[in-house]
């Protein structure tokens, strides 16, 4: 809607941004949201655990934030403040390069005949347990000063919460901690210390809260003593910032195809064994053991099936749909099957 206002809206509405950033002040409703939980696809709805919440804030307010975010992130990236490892919220970066850095190794490993084990890290509720204070500190640390961190300090104030099922509204409620949906790049900028935990020998790839640690070696009892050790820091370093890293939901595959027989790690997260899975799903691909890409391949094959299943239903000359909505089904699916969307 904002793209079809006048010259003169838009210019008003730059009037307040820029008032907005010189008083140092926050108008009250942009201080108040509504959530609307969504139920996850093939998931249980009589829990709670199973619905993702979508906030809804003002407009202008994410607008504004988009725009201080894109400086943001020009500053961090001149600063060199965010590491390589970080592929989220950067130009010409993405899942792919996360994707294509682990399967490299992999590869090297397989050539070489020596093992190489991963861990995919899964942090409950990131987002609502990041530490704010923690995000005005690291600010400052980088050396902002002025209106930038007195700005990200309003924002993050505490905003009144009403939950909407319907048409009904639930009674207001304060959030004390945690960082807006949408606002990736402040995220970033705590989780980004996380890194810095690795011991030598391991290596890393991180894409928001998508953590993931490998360590390759031909002997297995050097490979776990590594990731053990990473793992200790890891959740050594949640638990003083704030996070939760989940134990049933952790994971790690051991990547292999030297022959005979070979023992998999024991590795250990808050006194739980980290299980070690056949295939598991990293950033919307499907890796398996052997690096084969079957699992992910047969994924697919079964949502083109399902699709096509409809298409067919849907298609016939007597009692079939319109051709607008053939090519609009076929539109959507062949988007949803990109990397990094399923």
């Amino acid at each position: 809607m904002l793209t079809h206002l006048t010259e003169t809206s838009l210019h008003n509405i730059l009037k307040l941004f820029n008032r907005i950033w010189k008083v140092k002040k926050f108008p009250s409703s942009w201080r108040r949201a509504v959530v609307i939980p969504v139920l996850k696809p093939g998931k249980d709805a009589k829990s709670p655990n199973n619905y993702r919440p979508i906030t809804l804030t003002s407009v202008l307010c994410k607008l504004l934030e988009k725009m201080v975010s894109s400086g943001l992130v020009y500053v961090l990236e001149k600063k060199k403040w965010l590491l390589s490892f970080q592929s989220s919220f950067r130009f010409g970066r993405g899942t792919v390069d996360n994707i294509l850095l682990l399967e490299n190794s992999i590869r090297e490993a397989f050539v070489s005949k020596k093992h190489l084990v991963s861990i995919l890290f899964d942090m409950e509720k990131a987002y609502d347990k990041t530490w704010r204070y923690g995000i005005l500190k690291d600010l400052y640390g980088i050396g902002f000063k002025g209106n930038s961190p007195i700005f990200i300090q309003n924002f993050l104030k505490t905003t009144s919460i009403r939950v909407r099922i319907g048409n009904t509204l639930s009674d207001g409620f304060y959030q004390e901690e945690g960082v807006p949906q949408g606002s990736v790049i402040l995220f970033i900028i705590k989780i980004n210390e996380v890194i810095k935990q690795l011991p030598t020998g391991v290596n890393c790839s991180l894409f928001v809260d998508d953590l993931e640690i490998y360590c390759s070696g031909e002997d297995m009892g050097f490979v776990e003593r590594k990731l053990q050790e990473a793992v200790n820091k890891i959740n050594e370093w949640g638990k003083k910032n704030g996070y939760q890293i989940s134990s049933q939901k952790t994971v790690a595959i051991h990547f292999c195809r030297r022959r005979g027989l070979h023992l998999d790690p024991k590795l250990l997260l808050n006194d739980c064994t980290i299980p070690i899975v056949r295939d598991a799903k990293y950033l919307g691909l499907i890796l398996d053991s052997k690096l084969t890409f079957k699992p992910h391949v047969n994924y697919l094959k079964r949502k083109c099936t399902q699709s096509l299943n409809i298409i067919k239903m849907l298609s016939g000359t007597s009692y079939g749909a319109e051709t607008s909505t053939l090519l609009k089904r076929i539109a959507l699916e062949t988007y949803s099957i990109k990397p990094g969307r399923h």
